[in-house]
């Protein structure tokens, strides 16, 4: 049965239909990202819910609508995490969705109704800015880190990667933010369009100038790097297969003048001071290859109490001593939040039985001839403070170890993938991600890709020529700049938020008018 736009109006009207439809609209952009990979859909993927949220009938209305759109898009790009946590899932989506309530109440604040232009300006700005301090909250490791910002959608997309450089995928997710108002004022305000076509003109400048004016990294250089890739290892005694695996593969790289070569996140299930044969398999194979090999050691440390997920250098001679232990853990993957009340996530899906240990600082390795390297962990490549600092410290290639053996028939392998793209193009530095079971990828300093990503379905060992530059993007220069320009539009408009009660005390009873007088000096009577 087709509804007339007055049906849908009236289905809106029930609380219960329009929450599904808030939720409905939030989870929208994740069509945006990989693997859809729809880029050119984050540009209007907010429309729907902006739209819905201005039609609010009352403040607080529109922050549930706010809520529940965010409750929607936090499953959406987090789906295929419903396999491992269940429930849970929905439940962490619904608390980090409240996030997206004082977005909603403000949305209807600057866009109900017939927003006047300076409304609509003033939406064009503080609306993205709302939307980053989500962002921004939501990036802390322990609410599960930066996963789904919206700027990550344009991984792939040069003009966008550029603007990257500038002010990281902050400034990708503003921008995209405010084409979204602009583009629902066009469609919804007919008496509103002139500011919105020119924020959208703005928007364009600004790009274009920045297209035009950030500058590129100097590529000064190759090196050959090798990435392993086992493949899904199934069965009983799978540390021992994979490091078979592994050691096959990289026998293959002999000859090949490789400069590094890497394996994936938990590549080796033993360490290495206790497994004294292990690490002498390793320097032989250091010693075939002609290269040192970058492998992730995911076991119970003898030296220390707990287990530690680290990178670990290895040479002709064994373990160089050059060591990264990852600092941001995944929530319930690798700890649980709060275990004494939340540790009954291990009974409804799989959540961590142990909490790893974390490191404590980041660390910049020297490889053979001079190649100074910056090793990551798993999700940590999502984190764009952890890259920078890596360049910012003297690291020339920037390295993610990774395994999503968990997640292979999900959208997430694409979407992790993806972002080490956004971390080089943001540093100016190239970025090898290495994974267990794919997708592995390698990007050069600009984001492009180079060669090809080793799927899902491949075990192989692929070598890599990736392209080495020098120089400072602004990003890696001035960090998170959107940020605090987003900080001090919303503290802007908070100060004249709370003047305005203020100007209005000053301004006083109005002042008493006295009656009109007619010709013949009596007051006017307006009945007569």
């Amino acid at each position: 049965m087709k509804l007339s736009a007055a049906d849908w109006r009236r289905r809106l009207d029930s609380p219960w239909w329009r929450g599904v439809a808030a939720a409905l609209a939030g989870a929208l952009p994740m069509l945006s990202f990989p693997a859809p990979s729809l880029w050119w859909f984050a540009y209007v993927a907010l429309v729907p819910w902006i739209l819905l949220v201005r039609s609010a009938p009352t403040a607080r209305r529109a922050a549930y609508d706010g809520w529940l759109g965010g409750l929607g898009f936090m499953l959406a790009v987090h789906h295929w995490l419903l396999p491992s946590l269940h429930v849970f899932t929905v439940v962490i989506a619904a608390l980090l969705g409240a996030l997206w309530a004082p977005w909603g109440w403000l949305t209807r604040r600057f866009l109900a109704g017939v927003p006047s232009a300076g409304q609509v300006v003033a939406a064009l700005f503080v609306l993205p800015s709302a939307w980053l301090m989500v962002e921004l909250v939501r990036s802390w490791e322990g609410l599960g880190g930066p996963w789904g910002l919206l700027g990550s959608s344009q991984w792939d997309v040069e003009p966008a990667l550029r603007l990257a450089s500038v002010g990281g995928v902050w400034l990708l997710s503003f921008l995209l933010v405010a084409v979204n108002v602009a583009v629902a004022v066009l469609v919804a305000v007919r008496q509103s369009r002139v500011p919105a076509v020119a924020g959208l003109v703005a928007t364009a400048a600004a790009t274009s100038a920045a297209w035009v004016w950030s500058p590129r990294p100097d590529v000064d250089g190759r090196v050959r790097i090798a990435v392993v890739q086992p493949g899904v290892i199934d069965g009983v005694g799978g540390a021992e297969k994979r490091f078979a695996r592994e050691e096959t593969l990289t026998r293959q790289l002999a000859g090949q003048d490789v400069d590094l070569v890497v394996w994936g996140e938990s590549s080796v299930g033993f360490d290495l001071s206790d497994r004294p044969d292990i690490a002498d398999r390793l320097a032989a194979l250091s010693r075939e290859v002609d290269a040192d090999i970058l492998v992730n050691v995911d076991a119970r440390r003898s030296d220390r109490r707990g287990i530690y997920k680290s990178s670990v250098l290895v040479g002709p001679e064994g373990p160089t001593g050059d060591r990264y232990d990852k600092m941001r853990l995944v929530p319930f993957g690798e700890y649980v939040p709060a275990r004494s009340l939340l540790g009954w996530a291990t009974s409804v899906g799989k959540a961590a039985g142990e909490d790893r240990i974390r490191g404590t600082e980041q660390v910049v390795m020297n490889v053979g001839d001079g190649l100074r390297i910056g090793p990551m962990v798993c999700f940590e490549s999502a984190f764009p403070d952890m890259s920078r600092h890596l360049a910012r410290g003297g690291a020339e290639l920037l390295l993610a170890q990774s395994a999503t053996s968990s997640f292979q028939q999900s959208w997430a392998p694409e979407q992790h993938a993806s972002l080490a793209a956004l971390r080089a193009a943001e540093t100016g530095r190239p970025m090898v991600h290495a994974t267990l079971t794919g997708i592995s990828a390698v990007y050069g300093p600009n984001g492009e890709r180079v060669g090809s990503w080793l799927g899902t379905d491949a075990g192989a060992s692929a070598v890599y020529d990736v392209p080495l530059a020098h120089g400072v993007t602004p990003y890696a220069r001035f960090g998170e700049w959107p940020v605090y320009a987003a900080l001090l539009i919303l503290a802007a408009l908070g100060a004249r938020e709370g003047a305005r009660p203020f100007r209005v005390r000053r301004a006083g009873p109005s002042p008493h008018v006295p009656p009109a007088r007619t010709a013949h000096e009596s007051p006017a009577r307006p009945e007569r």
